[in-house]
C-alpha cells in the first residue's frame, strides 16, 4: 500500500507543475482588454480585462478556482483540460491566429449541464486604469 502511495505521489507531482505553467502557445498573447465573441446567451461581444490569458482556457468556469493541465501544445495551439471540483470540468483548444487574435473551442460540464461552443477573442489594448474595470 505504501509503495502505491509513493508511486501515486511521484506521478502526481510532475502534473502539478503543468497546472502552474502557462501553455507555450499562449505566451504569444498578453494580458489586457479583450473582446470575446460567440459567448452563449450574449448578443454582443463581451469586453473584459484579462490579467492572465491562460484563464481563457476555462472561459465557461471563469472566476472559479480550477486546476488546469496542458494536454498538448505545438506553439500555435494548445489543448488544456481543467477541473473545477463540483462546479464541473472542461477541455479547451486555443488556436493562436495572431498574438492579438485567438479561437477557443471549449466543451465540458458546467453546473451539471453540458456545454460546447467556439469563441473568438481579440485583444483591444491595455486595460483601462479605472478601478471599476472587471478583471478575470
Amino acid at each position: 500500500m505504501r509503495r502505491w502511495l509513493i508511486l501515486a505521489l511521484a506521478t502526481a507531482l510532475p502534473g502539478a507543475a503543468l497546472v502552474a505553467a502557462k501553455p507555450p502557445a499562449l505566451a504569444q498573447a498578453t494580458a489586457g482588454q479583450w473582446e470575446i465573441s460567440g459567448v452563449p446567451g450574449e448578443k454582443a461581444p463581451l469586453v473584459q480585462c484579462i490579467a492572465d490569458v491562460a484563464a481563457l482556457t476555462q472561459f465557461e468556469h471563469r472566476g472559479r478556482s480550477c486546476s488546469r493541465t496542458t494536454i498538448s501544445d505545438d506553439g500555435n495551439s494548445t489543448i488544456v483540460q481543467y477541473s473545477c471540483g463540483g462546479a464541473g470540468f472542461g477541455r479547451s483548444e486555443v488556436e493562436v491566429i495572431t498574438p492579438r487574435s485567438l479561437k477557443i473551442s471549449t466543451q465540458g460540464i458546467s453546473e451539471s449541464s453540458p456545454f460546447n461552443y467556439v469563441l473568438q477573442a481579440h485583444r483591444l489594448g491595455d486595460c483601462p486604469k479605472s478601478p471599476s474595470a472587471p478583471r478575470h
